[in-house]
């Protein structure tokens, strides 16, 4: 699968279906994913967002380079503790790919050791690519592979990995991430729901790769999952930007994180669906990366703010998607998250 970034940095297992497969607005997938369509079996349409949007973009680039290379930093040293030069880096496609660059990158510099980085599809509901995990174990011994993503929300990935990983003896299901909130990963960079700016954008910021696609008609038995490669985008592309503008903050040693208090952030999830009269929580995504997604690609019925973040520098961009997609904005408690993007049930409308 090509990309625009560099070979050396990442391999992507995927296949190339651009072309086969027409991009859909919003609004068409939302009503087919809340009609019973698999969300995998669709494609957003994406485009380059308004010129307020970017500036919110640069804005977080800005304030949060250092955080970020710092979680970096912090989980590339416990990889390297627990795995050391043995890792295979398995990013998941596509939020987990930037994030597995960054720490492929931080290892090359501070330890002089280059890990293999290869990028694959893992879909809720569908699982992961089989044939992906058939070429790395053809590859690689099951105990290097080490599953990468940028963070965790309500941990629905992790859980999809835990159960799949079942069937492979060997593999370690834990998922290293660079922020978690949720508290549920095996290694992290950070507790806190951090703003990964990488977040704030599409496929502009994910090497011009699609979201992961698996449809029968189009991905035989024997394919990787599919994506696509917008082209049309080329211009407006910020990928190697976002790596190199993190990379310039790599720190020589990472500094300690204070302890967090315990807990999951499920339990949060489980309360906000009570308050707010929510069947499926499916249409709840916690965090500063799952609900800015929320904003992007899906109908947004609510944008809820921890009541302590107003003025918060990281969530500059979510108020100006929120107001560009009239997406009322609530400020409430929460301890896991910052934020929380709620989903319209287009069965109300």
């Amino acid at each position: 699968m090509r990309s625009s970034y560099d070979r050396d940095d990442v391999i992507f297992l995927l296949k190339d279906i651009t072309g086969l497969v027409e991009p859909e607005p919003a609004e068409v997938r939302e009503r087919q994913i809340q009609s019973g369509r698999h969300y995998c079996e669709m494609l957003p349409l994406e485009y380059v967002p308004s010129a307020a949007y970017m500036e919110a973009y640069r804005e977080a680039l800005k304030y949060f380079a250092v955080p970020v290379a710092e979680a970096v930093g912090r989980l590339a040293d416990r990889i390297m503790e627990t795995g050391g030069a043995g890792t295979v880096l398995v990013s998941l496609a596509r939020a987990g790919t930037p994030a597995g660059i960054l720490l492929k990158r931080y290892i090359r510099k501070k330890y002089g050791v280059s890990l293999p980085h290869y990028s694959v599809s893992i879909i809720r509901g569908r699982g992961i690519d089989h044939n992906a995990m058939k070429y790395l174990l053809e590859r690689y011994a099951a105990e290097r592979l080490l599953f990468v993503d940028g963070w965790t929300g309500k941990g629905a990935i992790l859980r999809e990995l835990e159960k799949e990983m079942a069937g492979y003896e060997g593999v370690s299901p834990g998922l290293a991430v660079l922020a978690d909130p949720a508290g549920l990963a095996a290694l992290c960079g950070t507790r806190e729901d951090l703003l990964i700016p990488s977040s704030c954008l599409n496929s502009t910021v994910s090497g011009l790769v699609s979201r992961t696609f698996l449809r029968k008609d189009i991905i035989g038995k024997d394919d990787f999952h599919g994506a696509v490669y917008y082209r049309e985008l080329e211009g407006a592309d910020l990928s190697m930007d976002f790596i190199q503008a993190i990379e310039k903050e790599f720190p020589e040693e990472a500094p300690e994180e204070p302890q967090r208090g315990g807990g999951c952030g499920m339990e949060e999830v489980e309360r906000l669906a009570k308050e707010y009269g929510i069947g499926d929580v499916n249409l709840i995504k916690p965090g500063i990366g799952e609900a800015t997604r929320v904003l992007l690609r899906r109908i947004p019925w609510k944008v809820l703010i921890r009541e302590d973040c107003r003025g918060d520098v990281s969530l500059a961009h979510m108020l100006r998607l929120a107001q560009e997609k009239k997406a009322p904005v609530e400020y409430v408690p929460m301890r896991h998250y910052k934020a929380c993007g709620l989903i319209k049930n287009l069965a109300d409308t």
